[in-house]
């Protein structure tokens, strides 16, 4: 692989390479201007960050190592002029300070997996900051707490918290591929939700590069700042380098659970239940998510459909089996849990289970990167905070099974989550809320525009059925499952308050306005903006961003 490192002795190199390349013919100061500058302005000498132009043996890999929805891999995709790997602080520095000076927007990917690809792509010229060599993660366990770099994933998080004690979690994601940085910035939850509540909720401290191209920490920034990014997404307000999370105590025993149920063998009575047991009559130690999919019948079976719906029952229990048991019979007889259903483990192992890797897999997966399938896919998201009828889950079913590979996940809510105030982060979803939805449509990229129009138009239908049955004023959202759907900025991917305000209100209602006004005192220009940031109360008056 070429790699092109910024020192003076091949700077030259990068220059040829930017001089014979198309997109830049109209523009070549500029870039050479761009490269200087940030050669200047690394003063990290050890070690230099690594730029990769189109014109690299390795762009494109590099591109495309992190982007985990295919949808955003096509030829017509907007792709970044310069792709850099800062391996020091300094460097992010100074990435921001010459993006800036230059008229070129950044865009900053720590796991790459933005489900509209807001993290590497952009309808304007664009750098993209890919932080995988910012991914260093120190766990002290005499102050239950760690420090994570924005590039380090949940799952390398989880790896070295496991490293130093058997007792210790945090309560972040299930899919072990995903940045830190962006997961915790809009919330992030995982199966320790209703025991924790929202991954946010557990940052001591951060690190964030500025719009002036300044380190901040938690002091420096202030309260107001350090609240937006914690909830709100931190793309909006700075480049995040690292932050400070508090660990949670885990028992040294978990349990886990995984149960299927066709329609055959009840799953609309076994849902409809589910909805009131896993939000408000089990206890706070146990989560029980769904995972919808559509599968094939038994392959003997010969009348009516070959496919049918099915529904796995997702149980993670913060104690011996034994007490699951008893109290599944208690709550939820109906779903028959067995002895033979459940399997205790230590917690980091349960990480294995909820990711949807074998039993026989070994804990230093979660070490890899890539270690997930990749897939093209839509997804929205909903909260429903009323039992949908056993009528308005039929309906459900009924377009599963017109779609090729459709998906719900579903976690409830309820314990911790509920209990926290809407206002104590930009997260807003709590009491009164039974679960979430997150809605998937997947399928192969060969299938072309056409194919991608197809998929897209039937979640979109899945939603609009969907709206009696979940919240309202407004129909609430999950900024992590972003959604341009929703809305989006109209000009130079510099959102207005009015634009904003629509997809604003369903991702942190009443909260957006606070989120405007921090924006408005730490980024009044816009530097840090994409198709849904945060606008500032300027652009209130029509004034726009300008660099």
């Amino acid at each position: 692989m070429k790699i092109i490192s910024l020192t003076c002795a091949i700077l030259f190199q990068i220059l040829v390479l930017v001089l014979t390349t198309p997109w830049i013919a109209s523009s070549t100061t500029t870039h050479e201007d761009f490269l200087q500058c940030l050669e200047s302005n690394s003063h990290h000498f050890s070690s230099k960050p690594q730029v990769y132009v189109p014109k690299t043996v390795a762009y494109s890999s590099i591109l495309e190592s992190s982007i985990n929805n295919l949808r955003f891999t096509t030829p017509t995709t907007s792709k970044p002029q310069f792709i850099i790997t800062p391996n020091h602080e300094s460097h992010v520095q100074a990435l921001v300070i010459c993006s800036k000076k230059h008229g070129l927007q950044i865009r900053v990917r720590s796991g790459g997996h933005d489900f509209e690809g807001l993290s590497y792509t952009s309808n304007v010229p664009f750098v993209l900051i890919d932080l995988i060599n910012l991914r260093t993660i120190d766990v002290n366990i005499k102050e239950d707490s760690a420090w994570v770099q924005a590039g380090a994933t949940l799952g390398e998080v989880y790896y070295r918290i496991a490293e130093k004690s058997p007792v210790h979690g945090f309560p972040g994601g299930a899919c072990p591929t995903v940045g830190s940085g962006g997961h915790i910035s809009g919330g992030g939850f995982g199966a320790l939700v209703r025991k924790y509540g929202m991954a946010a909720e557990y940052v001591l401290d951060a690190r964030l590069v500025n719009a002036e191209g300044e380190i901040l920490n938690r002091e420096t920034m202030g309260e107001d700042l350090f609240w937006a990014i914690r909830g709100g997404g931190v793309a909006s307000f700075g480049v995040l380098l690292a932050w400070k999370i508090k660990l949670v105590p885990v028992p040294k025993v978990v349990t886990v659970s995984m149960i299927d149920r066709t329609l055959e063998q009840g799953a609309t009575d076994l849902v409809h239940k589910w909805q009131s047991v896993a939000s408000y009559e089990v206890p706070r130690d146990v989560f029980i998510a769904l995972h919808v999919t559509v599968v094939d019948k038994n392959a003997t079976r010969r009348e009516g459909s070959s496919r049918t719906v099915r529904v796995t029952f997702q149980v993670l229990y913060l104690g011996t089996s034994e007490k699951l048991l008893q109290l599944m019979e208690d709550k939820f007889p109906e779903l028959g849990m067995k002895k033979k259903d459940c399997r205790e483990m230590s917690w980091i192992k349960s990480t294995i289970s909820f990711a949807g890797f074998p039993n026989e897999t070994p804990i230093n997966s979660l070490l890899n990167r890539s270690s997930l399938p990749k897939t093209t896919f839509k997804a929205k998201s909903d909260f429903v905070t009323k039992p949908i009828s056993k009528a308005g889950l039929e309906g459900i079913w009924k377009r599963f099974l017109k779609e090729e590979r459709p998906e719900l996940l579903i976690a409830p809510w309820g314990g911790r989550v509920n209990e926290i105030s809407e206002h104590k982060i930009p997260f807003p979803h709590r009491a009164g809320n039974m679960y979430l939805i997150d809605y998937v449509s997947n399928w192969d990229n060969k299938e072309g525009i056409q194919g991608s129009e197809k998929h897209i138009s039937w979640i979109r239908e899945l939603h609009d059925y969907m709206t009696p049955y979940v919240s309202k004023s407004p129909r609430a959202a999950f900024f992590n499952y972003k959604d341009l759907d929703l809305g989006k900025s109209k000009l130079n991917a510099t959102s207005t308050h009015s634009d904003a305000r629509i997809w604003g209100h369903m991702y942190f209602k009443s909260n957006f306005e606070k989120l405007v006004k921090v924006k408005s005192k730490v980024d009044p220009t816009s530097f840090f903006t994409n198709e849904q940031s945060i606008p500032t109360l300027a652009s209130l008056h029509g004034r726009k961003k300008r660099f």
